[in-house]
């Protein structure tokens, strides 16, 4: 049996994090406006509580790199490509480091996400909608 050396989640998170640029919330907001995708991961429950994120797509997580893998018969109409931008967002920017990992190792080398989550965002003072949000499943 092989013995796996584990460093923790932090390890895998400053991995994942090593040589990407993450958008701050004004770098997001210049990201959307030239057509990056903004896909917003957070749960049903997070999105109730801090509001939806304007213009991003909601992709759970569990079906991420399905709905964006530009060759998988899964993908929703926006994977175009290896080239599209993709920017994740989370509550905090833990988890959206992870699937933007993620996402480039299926192909998609531009992806990144946002530093600090929606939570970020809000103080910022960037505004939030009430709905309906755009849910891809």
């Amino acid at each position: 049996m092989t013995s796996l050396v584990h460093g923790g989640i932090d390890a895998v998170l400053a991995t994942s994090r090593e040589g990407v640029r993450r958008l701050t919330p004004v770098e997001l907001r210049a990201a959307a406006a030239r057509g990056a995708l903004v896909v917003d991961t957070r749960t049903e429950a997070q999105r109730r509580r801090q509001g939806e994120l304007p213009g991003a797509v909601v992709i759970d997580r569990t079906v991420l790199e399905w709905r964006l893998d530009p060759a998988g018969d899964h993908r929703i109409p926006e994977a175009t490509g290896p080239e599209l931008e993709v920017v994740v967002v989370c509550r905090q920017g833990y988890s959206s480091s992870l699937a933007a990992a993620s996402l480039r190792a299926i192909g998609l080398h531009r992806a990144t996400d946002l530093a600090g989550g929606v939570e970020a965002w809000i103080a910022a003072g960037l505004p939030m909608a009430a709905g309906p949000a755009d849910v891809r499943e």
